[in-house]
Formats: structure tokens, sequence, C-alpha cells
């Protein structure tokens, strides 16, 4: 049996274009667009008909940088697939990227193996997987381009957390050198952890133990540093190379003069990075552990580099690295002892909102908030047209988002399965109404009419903006 649903009178925003259209979605998937009021969006006829007047209509967000389930500092991340796609669905997104781990001595495909059992089944939205790989050798290099064919086209290093995944420069550019033969694009978390470890040890010497010092060690100039080291690698290496949740102005002007010398280096930032600063991290009585992030939150004023770097292109998308830990009980552990804090914090529901807020602050114009939130995450890893914009034969993954309604972002609302949020009191206005998930409704008008498994997983194609 055929199914049909119509969304009518809304103002359907993709990243080129801004229409009044009707949206006829036939078996899951974008079947035609048509002007509203004109004979031919008269003549769409379903059984199910969304009333979208006053309401913008776009597309799903794509999150390329979510850690359900990750193991960190011996705890995880509070989120299994159920609960982080749901809460994802909340938000307006409708596909995640997520990262599979290779531990240290073990193959790409056993960390990749023990994702999939995490997520079939779970995800209420689709979802891929990028590969961590920790441990560079010939086994690995060749495992590389399996992963490739088979649909997992990213591989990310680290050059921060030393023991843990760090890879030396040797390690980076042997794995850069597979990327540029197979088509892989790496993803580096840049920050010179070997530094930072230096500067940890001796501020904890000195007693500075609280949270606001994770911030002051983990120093602007080494996460420039590193990204100036990963663009020259990847150069020599002839790779494409993303660098994730880019915090710094320095860092900013590093991928600036790169793509001004015509290279395939490409950005990532973050809401928390967009939104919040020092003075959270600083808040007191440990509530500063809440926003203990790697890279970790800058002062204020870096925010400008940030705003421009999005609206010059040379950061092309907004993904949330959402990994959150619970203040009780896992924020916790590192009472006494910042180091010991779980990096990561939670966002995955909040990142459309705070990006149509955006919107109306004048940071960013409609079709860039969707930009990079839904067509250049898609087009980066390889999902798009089939994500990431509303167009014939992209799977119906569709937000009605009500721009005028106002919300107060709060732990008391949200539905990630965390006991704070980082957006906490923050008045926004803009608000998803309805989800669509390949055609089928997750969130309806408000109340959440999805169900876990209908979520499956989604082979990607090779990045889509290399020379």
């Amino acid at each position: 049996m055929s199914s049909r649903t119509v969304i009518r009178g809304g103002l359907v925003i993709t990243a080129s274009d801004e229409i009044h259209a009707d949206v006829l979605i036939e078996d899951g998937r974008v079947a035609a667009l048509a002007a509203t009021g004109t004979p031919a969006a008269e003549s769409f006829t379903a059984e199910r008909v969304i009333d979208a007047t006053g309401k913008y209509v776009i597309p799903g967000g794509v999150d390329g940088h979510t850690h359900m389930e990750m193991p960190f500092g011996g705890t995880y991340a509070a989120d299994t697939f159920e609960t982080g796609t749901r809460a994802a669905a909340w938000g307006g997104t409708t596909t995640i990227v997520d990262f599979a781990i290779q531990s240290v001595g073990h193959s790409l495909r056993e960390g990749l193996d023990a994702w999939h059992a995490k997520a079939e089944g779970n995800c209420a939205i689709d979802y891929g997987f990028h590969m961590i790989v920790s441990d560079v050798n010939q086994e690995t290099l060749k495992e590389m381009d399996l992963l490739v064919e088979e649909g997992v086209t990213s591989f990310k290093q680290f050059m921060a957390y030393p023991g843990v995944f760090y890879s030396d420069d040797g390690q980076i550019l042997r794995a850069m050198q597979r990327a540029a033969e197979n088509g892989g694009l790496i993803m580096m978390h840049a920050e010179n952890g070997i530094a930072i470890d230096v500067l940890v040890e001796q501020a904890l010497a000195r007693g500075e133990t609280d949270p606001r010092f994770h911030g002051e060690v983990r120093k602007a100039l080494l996460e420039a540093e590193a990204t100036h080291r990963a663009i020259r690698l990847a150069q020599v290496a002839g790779a494409p190379l993303y660098v994730v949740h880019v915090s710094a102005t320095e860092a900013v002007a590093e991928l600036t003069r790169a793509r001004d010398e015509g290279l395939n280096v490409f950005g990532e930032t973050c809401p928390q990075y967009l939104f919040l600063s020092t003075d959270n991290l600083a808040e007191p009585d440990f509530e500063g552990a809440k926003y203990v992030c790697s890279t970790p939150l800058r002062p204020r004023e870096h925010q400008a580099a940030l705003w421009r770097g999005l609206r010059t292109n040379d950061l092309q998308v907004v993904s949330t690295d959402h990994c959150p830990f619970c203040f009780s009980g896992q924020k916790e552990l590192g009472r006494g002892d910042f180091s010991k804090i779980p990096n990561g914090m939670p966002g995955v529901e909040n990142r459309m909102d705070l990006l149509h807020q955006a919107v109306v602050d004048g940071h960013i114009g409609r079709r860039r908030w969707i930009e990079i939130a839904c067509a250049s995450p898609a087009r980066m890893f390889g999902l798009y047209p089939k994500k990431g914009t509303i167009a014939p034969g992209a799977d119906a993954d569709i937000v009605v988002y009500d721009p005028h309604a106002e919300q107060v972002i709060s732990a008391e609302t949200h539905h990630m399965n965390v006991d704070y949020s980082a957006y906490e009191g923050r008045r926004v206005t803009g608000r998803v109404e309805t989800v669509l998930s390949r055609g089928e409704p997750v969130v309806t008008e408000r109340e959440y009419t999805g169900r876990r498994g209908h979520g499956v997983y989604t082979p990607r194609s090779t990045c889509q903006y290399l020379n």
C-alpha cells in the first residue's frame, strides 16, 4: 500500500531557496513540490494532510558529531541510542552520524561491529557512523579501504588524550595518506595533548583543581598549533581534512588561511562555543563541571570569530559533539581534580533551536541556518541529497517549525537522558512542531509518535566537497 502525505501552506526553506510551497510525500520520499495555491499544488491528494500555514517547512537536521553510549573516563555517556535519537527528533534532527571506536590492540571491524550492536533496532531516526582510529598499523590501514567501500567514509584521529585515543604525527600522516588514496575524510581533534598534559600536571600541583582550570590549561594557542600541524600533514599527504569542534579565534585563522590557499580543509563548530563561555566554566560550587568539554569553552570574545567564520564559510558545519554526562554521579567524579571530570556536554536536542535564535539575533540568515545544520553536514559526509534538503527523490525527513513560538530551555522539559541543561533558563524564539522521518511522524504537534527501531543505518558516500 502506497502512503501519501501533503504538507500545505508553509514556507519551504532549503540551503538555496525559500518558497511558499506544498510538499507531496509518497512512500517515505519527497514526490513533488508546488507553489501553494497553484493548480499543481491543489492536485496533491493524500490520506494525511499537515497544515503548515504560518510555519517553516525545513529539512530534518543532520548532526554529524554525536557520542551515544560512549565510554569515557570510567563511565559512559548518559544517552543510549534509543534516548539520544528520540531527543534528537524532538529537536528537529532526523539523522545523526555517531562515532564507532577502535580500541588499541583491536581492529576497526571489532569497534564498528560493537557500535552496530548498540544502535541496531534502537534508534528513532536514521544514523551513520564515523570510525575513531586509535591504533594505526598496516592492518588498520587496509581496513580503512574496506570501511570506505561499505559506507563508513570518515575517520577521526586525536592529537589529544595521550594513552587513550592519541595518535602521533607519523600515525596521523599514514592514515591521511591512506585516506588520500581511498577517498576517506580525516576528522581531527586538534589540540596538542602532550603539552596540555604537562600544563594539567602543573596546575594540579599548584592546587588549581576547580573546573575553570580545565579551560585554562587547554590553551587556545595549543588548539591553533595542532590545527596548523594537522593542516600541513594533510597537505603533505594530499588528503582532505575536517577539524572538529573549532572553538578559538586562532584556530579559525588557521583554517581560513588554508582555505585561502585552496586546500580541502573544513571546519566545524558547536553551539556551546557560540553561546557559552569560560564564564560558565567558572560557575561556583562545582557547577562549572557541567560545561567541561574538549576543546574547552573559551572567553566570550572568541564567539565573534566563530560567527564570522560561519558567515564566510570558513566554518561549514555546526554539530553538537553531544556527549552527555550527568552532573550527579558522573561529572562529580572530578571533584577536587578537574582532569577527572568526564569531558562532554548534552546538546543534540538544542542545536536547531539555538541556531534559529541566531537567525532571530541577526548572526546568520535563514538559508544559512539550514545550510550549516542540514545541507552542509549531509554533503560533507556523503548523505546529500538523500538527506539535508527538500527535493523530489530526497528522504522525507521534514520538520514543521514554528518560528514565532517562544520556549525556555530547561532540564525539566528536555528529552535527553541527562540531569541538567547547558542552556538552563535560556529563552529562545522558534520551536519544532512536527517531525517526519522518511515520511513517518516522529513528533506530531509536540507529541512523540515515533518508535524505537524506525531509524535505520545509512551507508554514506565520500565527501561531496572535494576539489
